[in-house]
């Protein structure tokens, strides 16, 4: 088992910047960031892996937020920049074992509202 907790959602301007933060119980192989918008499904934003640090990005997000890791602290960060509206969402932490391709560990999700 794995437990999640986010935290650093609030409200930004447009523009404006923001760093999320995703603490693990316990290391595991792969964390990433999701975020679902009002009326719209989960979509995957970044994802790292713990060993090696590959990080992955959606093509929405890329050259404005980076997704980081501390392993001696067990957390993942997501540096977001230049928010766009478009940036609104709850954004949830989700981890998977190395054995596993589906994300079967979620966190209670953090709200980024992008204002102008």
């Amino acid at each position: 088992q794995v437990q999640l907790v986010e935290s650093g959602g609030g409200l930004v301007q447009l523009g404006g910047s923001l760093t999320l933060s995703c603490g693990a119980s316990r290391q595991i192989n792969r964390m990433a960031w999701f975020r679902q918008a009002p009326g719209k499904e989960r979509e995957f934003v970044a994802g790292i892996n713990w060993a090696g640090g590959t990080a992955t990005y959606a093509d929405s997000v890329k050259g404005r937020f980076t997704v980081s890791k501390e392993s001696a602290d067990k957390t993942m960060y997501l540096q977001m920049s230049n928010l766009k509206r478009e940036d609104t969402a709850v954004y949830y932490c989700g981890a998977r074992n190395a054995w596993s391709q589906e994300y079967g560990y979620w966190g209670q999700g953090t709200q980024v509202t992008v204002s102008s």
